[in-house]
């Protein structure tokens, strides 16, 4: 049963990644980072990630199409919470294509740390994820400061490191109940161990929804 779900589910998130790739071809984000953030959220999220990018990731694009020739702002603010949302998915796009490449050459390689490749897993997935969370905020940071170079690094830095410790924490305390209690011997070649990182990387997102809430308070991350 559970790879029957783990399969469905994974082709539910290809295919939401596909629609969304396809509508970002189309109409671009004005945000250029969005264009490759909102596709990768859809690996996680699946169908649920149809919703928010449709509900509110593309309202900018709705409102230009009805008043063609006209260069025009949306005139309704975007409550916090979906600004928190969308910020959320930067540190969440950076850790899911981390953590895809981490754990699948954990796995091809057999490295382990300690005799474990789930140390070896966490070890390589945070330090992926927070290269390419950095990468994604600078491209995030530096337009809307109009800045660049190290001043960008480093506001990507301070912007990302809290966000991302945070997803990592959750999405690291459930993959250490998944090999410790839950099926230990599933590995990176079978769905059903992808389907149990989605839920993982969904919970990492929600752990890191408080962080990037109070960076965005404080001014340390970019209201999107």
């Amino acid at each position: 049963m559970l790879q029957s779900l783990s399969v469905w589910a994974l082709l539910a998130s290809a295919v939401s990644f596909l629609i969304i790739l396809v509508d970002v071809v189309i109409y671009r984000q004005k945000m250029t980072v969005m264009n490759v953030v909102w596709p990768i959220t859809a690996l996680y999220f699946g169908p649920f990630a149809l919703w928010t990018y449709f509900g509110f990731g593309r309202q900018q694009h709705s409102a230009e199409k009805n008043h063609a020739g006209h260069e025009e702002h949306s005139q309704t603010e975007r409550p916090f919470w979906q600004k928190v949302w969308v910020g959320a998915t930067h540190c969440g796009a950076g850790c899911t294509l981390g953590d895809i490449v981490a754990e699948s050459a954990v796995f091809l390689t057999g490295f382990t740390i300690f005799g474990s490749m789930l140390w070896a897993s966490y070890l390589w997935d945070f330090l992926l994820a927070y290269l390419l969370g950095i990468v994604f905020q600078y491209f995030s940071i530096a337009p809307m400061r109009n800045i660049s170079g190290w001043p960008a690094i480093w506001a990507a830095i301070k912007a990302d490191t809290v966000s991302l410790t945070a997803f990592e924490i959750g999405l690291f305390a459930f993959m250490f109940w998944m090999h410790h209690h839950f099926l230990p011997h599933l590995t990176p070649n079978q769905p059903e161990y992808w389907f149990l990182m989605q839920v993982g990387m969904i919970i990492g997102f929600f752990t890191s929804y408080p962080a990037n809430w109070w960076l965005i308070r404080i001014g340390l991350k970019e209201a999107m």
